[in-house]
């Protein structure tokens, strides 16, 4: 039973642990491909360092380091030195995105670093200088708050936290109006929600602090309130600062991934054409961007070769009787597709080509608009009966 109690006591813990690593992890292949960007080193270190500070507050990976080095409540000074870390890296994206690089930006985001540097200093020499031989798990604060040294490292902490929440709450406050981008203003409202969790999680920890310097128990603040806004703010901080650079990108694979699947009919039909040259072949695993314009490339390689078959005439009847059905966009994916389908067939049947002005500018109509011939194909059967439709009707007034 003690053991269910444990575990439930600690998933709080590992959900938002598991996500920022989960984040981690697929970050690092471009920080190790762009480690000199300023921005991806910056967004790499802010996620490791909110992603250290929630395994080393998880209470079992307390007492484990507590263990490990024989120093009891060892795991506060690396607890509260990342998010020390964590709270300048923050502070500096988002000078970062406000502000056009210049010595003045790199001045302000050089004094952070250095202010936040003395801090988490400070914190390990106030650590040292303390007495605190009684390992605390959960209320390693309240229990302490009166104790000499440790109040200071408490209060330091706590301090230059709920500074950086102001501090960076104001400048999104003042630079909510500017931003245009969607992704960006998705980013600046999950970091003003953080931000606040974070100020919340400092009210409540400081609540518990001075109550017990007045001589009340109000450590429930501290050990089961303040935790889970320590948690939301991990989590909602680093959403806000990965959505605006995830966002696009995730966008844009989705696009080419709907634009590649919906070119798959037109590439089938005219890839027993062969390309002009031997193509590189692309694995599953190659770069969606790049399967996209081999696919492409492709499809303008097969159509170039059924340019000569095209029939202009079959082309604009099919187009009226499309457009008819079903208006002026989908008639000419219609069109083509009926087109091509009749190229293809007088191409395998050996018939010679009958390469003229119409059918190059049929081919200019149809290589234009390769995405609704594709759309069209998806549905061949109904490609071939208006082809009949329109073959025999031709064949009826040709005999009358």
């Amino acid at each position: 039973m003690a053991l269910l109690v444990d575990l439930h006591f600690h998933i709080p813990y590992a959900v938002p642990t598991a996500l920022l690593a989960t984040a981690l992890v697929v970050k690092l292949p471009t920080f190790v491909r762009a480690w000199r960007d300023p921005d991806v080193r910056a967004t790499t270190v802010l996620l490791a360092s909110a992603t250290a500070v929630l395994v080393v507050i998880t209470p079992v990976n307390i007492e484990r380091l507590n263990k490990l080095t024989g120093v009891p409540n060892i795991a506060s000074p690396w607890a509260y030195s990342f998010l020390t870390a964590f709270c300048a890296t923050g502070l500096t994206m988002i000078i970062r995105w406000r502000e056009e690089p210049s010595e003045r930006r790199r001045r302000r985001m050089r004094r952070i670093y250095w202010v936040y540097a003395g801090v988490v200093v400070a914190l390990w020499v106030t650590f040292l200088l303390a007495h605190a031989p009684e390992p605390r798990i959960y209320d390693l604060d309240t229990y302490y708050a009166s104790t000499p040294w440790m109040r200071e490292h408490i209060l330091l902490y706590l301090t230059a936290h709920m500074v950086s929440c102001l501090v960076a709450a104001a400048m999104l406050w003042r630079w909510f109006p500017e931003v245009e981008n969607r992704w960006l203003k998705s980013g600046v409202v999950l970091l003003q929600l953080g931000f606040a969790s974070g100020l919340l999680f400092d009210a409540a920890k400081l609540t518990a602090l001075g109550a017990r310097w007045s001589g009340h128990d109000w450590d429930a603040l501290s050990t089961k309130a303040a935790p889970p806004f320590a948690l939301l703010e991990a989590a909602l901080v680093a959403l806000g600062f990965l959505v605006p650079q995830v966002g696009p990108l995730l966008q844009r694979w989705v696009r080419d991934q709907r634009e590649h699947r919906r070119l798959r009919p037109l590439w089938r039909a005219v890839r027993v054409l062969g390309a002009s040259a031997a193509p590189a072949r692309l694995g599953f695993w190659a770069p969606l961007d790049l399967r996209l314009m081999q696919r492409r490339q492709r499809i303008h390689d097969g159509l170039r070769l059924l340019n000569p078959y095209f029939d202009q005439g079959l082309y604009q009847q099919a187009y009226e009787a499309a457009r008819a059905a079903r208006g002026e966009g989908r008639a000419r994916g219609v069109a083509g597709a009926v087109t091509v389908r009749a190229a293809l067939d007088t191409r395998n049947a050996g018939a010679p080509p009958t390469a003229d002005a119409g059918s190059a500018q049929t081919g200019t109509h149809i290589t234009g608009d390769i995405e609704s011939v594709s759309r069209a194909l998806r549905r061949p059967h109904t490609v071939d009966a208006l082809r009949r439709r329109l073959t025999s009707t031709e064949s009826t007034i040709t005999h009358a």
